[in-house]
C-alpha cells in the first residue's frame, strides 16, 4: 500500500466519480482505476460499488475512509516539521577551492546550508568533519579514511588535470614527460602531495621537490619557467589563467583526474544532514561518473581514491564510496 494510493481513496471518496477525481488529482482515469483496484487488493476488501453511472462507497470504505484522511493528516504534519526542522537547523559546510556554481540552489528547500568561509586543505577539512567542527566538507578524500569507518563520502565533482608549458606547442604531452611538484609543507599539501607521488611512481612522471609552496600562484608558473618541462596543474591552480608565456596541454597516457567528495561523517543521526546529502549527490553518484569523465578509457585515479574502481585503468576499489 502506498500513500499515493490513499489519497487517491480518499479523493474518489469525497467526489464519488473517478472523472472528477481524477481531474482533481490531475492523473489519467485509467490510471487512477487501476491504483484503487491495486489498493483494494493489498487491503483484501472492496472499496467502492460502482457501475456505469454511480460510484458508492462500500460498508469497508465508508468504515476506513476517516482513518485514510488521519493518515493522511498525518503525513502532511510529518512533511510540516521536517520542513521546520530544516528551516531551523543549519548544516555548516566547508571546502577547499571548488564547490558546485548551483550549491546553494540544490539545497534550497532541504536545510538552511552555512558554507564556511575558512578554506582549508583537503585532509583539514576531512578532520573538521570527523571532529565535528563542520557537518559536509567537499574535499578529495582517501579511501583509507572512508575505511576506518570515521566517515561516508559521495562523489560530487572531478577536475581532469593538465600541464602547464613553455613553448607554443599545445598538444597533449604523455604523462611520463611531465613533473608533478612536491611541497615540502605538508600542512598545506598533504593531499596533493599524495596524489602527486602516486601519479609519479605509476605514470613514470617526474617528482621535484620544492619547499616555497609553489604548487600553485605565482611561484607555480616560476617553477614551469625554471624547469623547461610540462608540469602538472594541481587542483587550485586549475581556474587560474595561464601567463601568456606559457601553455596549457592536455595530458594523456593516462589522463589524471582529482575527485571531489562530499564528504559527512559515517555516525551522522541529523535527517537535515543526511537530506542535504542526498540533495547534493542526487545527480551524480556512480551515474555521474561518465559525464566526469571518470570512465574514459584513458582515466587515471590515485589507488587510494575511493572512485578509482569506476576507472578503465583502475585495479578494484579500496572501500565503497557509498
Amino acid at each position: 500500500m502506498e500513500l499515493r494510493q490513499v489519497r487517491y481513496f480518499v479523493a474518489v471518496a469525497e467526489e464519488l466519480s473517478f472523472t472528477r477525481a481524477a481531474t482533481r488529482l490531475c492523473i489519467a482515469g485509467p490510471s487512477l482505476s487501476q491504483q484503487i483496484k491495486a489498493l483494494e487488493r493489498d487491503l483484501g476488501t472492496r472499496l467502492f460499488d460502482r457501475d456505469r453511472r454511480t460510484v458508492t462507497l462500500t460498508a469497508a470504505g465508508t468504515m476506513l475512509l476517516p482513518r485514510a484522511r488521519a493518515l493522511l493528516d498525518q503525513a502532511d504534519e510529518l512533511r510540516r516539521t521536517a520542513a521546520g526542522l530544516a528551516r531551523s537547523e543549519p548544516v555548516r559546510l566547508g571546502y577547499v577551492n571548488w564547490k558546485p556554481p548551483d550549491l546553494e540552489q540544490r539545497a534550497a528547500g532541504t536545510a538552511q546550508l552555512l558554507v564556511d568561509a575558512w578554506v582549508m586543505p583537503s585532509h583539514a577539512q576531512a578532520a573538521r568533519v570527523a571532529d565535528g567542527s563542520i557537518d559536509l566538507a567537499i574535499c578529495w578524500v582517501p579511501a583509507t579514511a572512508i575505511g576506518d569507518g570515521s566517515l561516508r563520502a559521495r562523489l560530487l565533482g572531478a577536475d581532469l588535470l593538465y600541464a602547464v608549458s613553455t613553448g607554443p606547442q599545445t598538444t597533449p604531452v604523455p604523462a611520463r614527460d611531465t613533473i608533478v611538484l612536491i611541497d615540502a609543507d605538508e600542512t598545506s599539501w598533504s593531499s596533493w602531495n599524495r596524489y602527486a607521488h602516486e601519479m609519479a611512481a605509476e605514470t613514470g612522471a617526474r617528482p621535484v621537490s620544492i619547499s616555497d609552496g609553489g604548487v600553485t600562484g605565482p611561484a607555480f608558473f616560476e617553477h614551469v619557467r625554471r624547469l623547461g618541462r610540462p608540469v602538472v596543474n594541481c587542483p587550485k591552480g586549475q581556474t587560474t589563467p595561464v601567463p601568456p608565456d606559457l601553455v596549457a596541454r592536455p595530458i594523456e597516457k593516462p589522463s589524471p583526474y582529482w575527485t571531489w567528495s562530499l564528504v559527512s561523517r559515517r555516525d551522522e543521526q541529523r535527517p537535515v544532514v543526511h537530506a542535504v546529502v542526498e540533495a547534493l549527490t542526487r545527480d551524480v553518484g556512480e551515474r555521474g561518473r561518465t559525464h566526469l569523465g571518470l570512465d574514459d578509457p584513458d582515466a587515471w585515479l590515485p589507488a587510494d581514491d575511493p572512485y578509482r574502481r569506476w576507472t578503465a585503468l583502475g585495479w578494484g576499489s579500496v572501500s565503497d564510496p557509498l
